[in-house]
């Protein structure tokens, strides 16, 4: 897909406790969700700034993990105010873009599934509309999606400029669906942020980085998707 959504309007401002509505949609974050390419990602923002020594690495490493989900340039530009002290000019902020794609694309590509995705994606996608919101650039993500041939699981699939609230309110709005009949599953903050701002139910795939934060938020949670019909059918 390629049309942006329309700007974020209001609507419900909490997320729904389980239990409270049958589900009818899913929206999956991408990275570390769907595919096993969250790790790459971290350390392609490590690369792409370790001539700046190991006291920046460090920081530009907490801040990606910190914001999973959010786009490559908002934290190009974040990076380059808050680390650097630089001004970034638009064409330095395309630069970077292009180098942090060299260096991930094609190991993005060769990614594994996340244990479970597929066998979850081939039992859900006849069962109801299936949905991906994800922090990588349209043109990146619509590439990759049908490059590992996953264009038929999911109805829409969704990347930056457009934000995660937008996308998703822009989907219940579009497809008639309410929050409370939608899933979020995301592995990053940034995800469970949106499914907060738009009334969705929220499961978070955790990881070793995140999983105290998970546990804080208490935020139901899996290690994979191994067990996802179930969930979803006991939800």
């Amino acid at each position: 897909m390629s049309t942006t959504p329309p700007a974020p309007s209001s609507g419900p401002t909490a997320g729904v406790p389980a239990g409270s509505g049958r589900l009818r949609a899913i929206v999956f974050d991408f990275d570390g969700v769907i595919l096993e390419s969250a790790e790459v990602k971290t350390e392609a923002f490590v690369e792409l700034y370790a001539e700046h020594g190991p006291q920046v690495v460090a920081q530009v490493r907490a801040h990606h993990l910190a914001n999973l989900g959010i786009s490559r340039f908002k934290k190009f530009e974040w990076i380059a105010a808050n680390l650097l002290g630089q001004a970034l000019t638009e064409d330095a902020k395309a630069a970077l873009g292009q180098r942090f794609t060299d260096l991930a694309l094609a190991r993005v590509l060769d990614a594994p599934m996340v244990a479970g995705a597929l066998a979850a994606l081939t039992a859900l996608a006849p069962r109801m509309p299936l949905f991906v919101a994800s922090g990588t650039p349209q043109d990146e993500l619509d590439l990759i999606v049908d490059r590992r041939g996953l264009r038929g699981y999911f109805r829409e699939v969704w990347g930056t400029p457009a934000e995660k609230p937008a996308i998703v309110r822009d989907l219940l709005t579009r497809h008639d669906l309410q929050p409370h009949q939608v899933l979020f599953i995301g592995d990053g903050l940034s995800d469970h942020k949106a499914a907060v701002a738009t009334g969705l139910h929220f499961l978070a795939r955790t990881t070793p980085p995140l999983h105290e934060d998970w546990v804080k938020l208490g935020a139901r949670r899996v290690e994979d998707l191994t067990s996802l019909v179930t969930e979803v059918e006991q939800w």
